[in-house]
Order: structure tokens, then C-alpha cells, then sequence
């Protein structure tokens, strides 16, 4: 999928995220994007690499994947969290960093690119460069733009 229309397709769920927990929707899109390579990899609806750990209650779908253990690359087949919908993956993953409490100082963050170094710091995956990749996602689309909500009329 084009990276606008992935976008334009995640943009709601994104800000509506934002709204509710305050995660950025920069990040949220940057994350997703990077994650599911701009929605091509999302099996299981999963965007964000969420895996189905045991107090996950949910479908699961087992992926080929790869983790970097030791500063190696190493393959591997892991089980993913599964979900209905795109949407319901943002709002999974949103409740996971609220439960956790590893990730309670990055709601402490305002902005995309602090969220992605709280996050990778927290060590929400293997990678070293996570929150240079994720950073570098929002600054090639300008993502910071969507982390200014529309007023919402009532």
C-alpha cells in the first residue's frame, strides 16, 4: 500500500488514540509503518509486531521473524497477537503501553520523536537504531503534523 493512503487509512485511529491516551499520533503511524512495512506486513491485522505473550487471551498467529540477540540477527518463528480489525491493533497496542508499567515514563513525553526514544529506551524491541528508524519515518513524511488534532464539535 502506498505510504499515503496507509496513512490516510490509520489517521483516524491514530489521533483517536491520541486523544484518549496521548500517544502521539506521529508515533503511532511511524510505528506502524515501520513495523507492518507500510501495511504489507500485518498479519493477524497486528501493525505493531505485538507479541502474544501468556497473558494474552486472544487469537495468535505465528509469524517467521527475526530478533538481534547479541548484535546478531537471528531468525525465528514467534506468535503474534492477532485482531478483527486495524483499529482494534492501535487501540491493543495503546492499552498495552498503559498496563505496562516499563513504558509509564513515556507518557511523560510530548512529541513523536521523545516517544521513540522512551520507547526503544524501555527496550521495546531488539533493534539499537528503533527510535532513529521511527524518527526517521516521521521526518520523512512530516508526521509531526498529525500530532495537532482537529477540534472535535460536539
Amino acid at each position: 500500500m502506498p505510504p499515503s493512503a496507509f496513512i490516510a487509512l490509520l489517521l483516524p485511529a491514530a489521533q483517536a488514540c491520541q486523544r484518549a491516551h496521548g500517544i502521539p499520533a506521529s508515533f503511532t503511524l511511524a510505528q506502524a509503518a515501520l513495523e507492518s512495512g507500510w501495511g504489507e506486513r500485518a498479519p493477524g491485522n497486528n501493525l505493531f509486531g505485538v507479541k502474544a505473550d501468556r497473558a494474552w487471551k486472544g487469537p495468535a498467529v505465528d509469524v517467521p521473524t527475526h530478533e538481534v540477540i547479541k548484535g546478531k540477527r537471528v531468525p525465528m518463528v514467534c506468535k503474534f497477537r492477532a485482531y478483527p480489525t486495524l483499529s482494534a491493533s492501535v487501540a491493543d497496542r495503546a492499552d498495552f503501553f498503559l498496563k505496562n508499567p516499563r513504558y509509564k515514563d513515556c507518557f511523560k513525553q510530548r512529541g513523536g520523536e521523545a516517544w521513540a526514544h522512551a520507547v526503544a529506551e524501555a527496550g521495546y524491541a531488539t533493534d539499537p537504531s528503533y527510535a532513529k528508524s521511527l524518527i526517521a519515518v516521521m521526518r520523512g513524511r512530516n508526521m509531526a503534523q498529525y500530532d495537532i488534532l482537529p477540534t472535535v464539535k460536539s
